[in-house]
């Protein structure tokens, strides 16, 4: 059987556990825009002079930032073998 060493044979293990970190940053993903539908107008309407929601925006995006890095696998490239 001819292998192509640009294809390589996916691991079902690895596939599976690529789907859940993929789902599980899309979950990750929602909840932080649902709360921020709700910080952003929450902010305005309780204190238009304090702009605060970018504390939690920020904060927040920066967690959601390292778990694309995760997702993406950039931290299997940190592993030693």
């Amino acid at each position: 059987m001819d292998e192509s060493p640009l294809v390589p044979e996916e691991d079902p293990e690895k596939a599976a556990a690529g789907r859940r970190r993929l789902i599980g940053f899309g979950v990750h993903l929602a909840v932080y825009f649902l709360v921020m539908l709700v910080v952003v107008p929450l902010n305005f309407w309780m204190s238009p002079d304090d702009i605060w929601f970018l504390l939690p925006m920020v904060g927040w995006g920066s967690v959601l930032a390292l778990h694309v890095a995760y997702v993406m696998g950039l931290f299997e490239l940190l592993k030693s073998d």
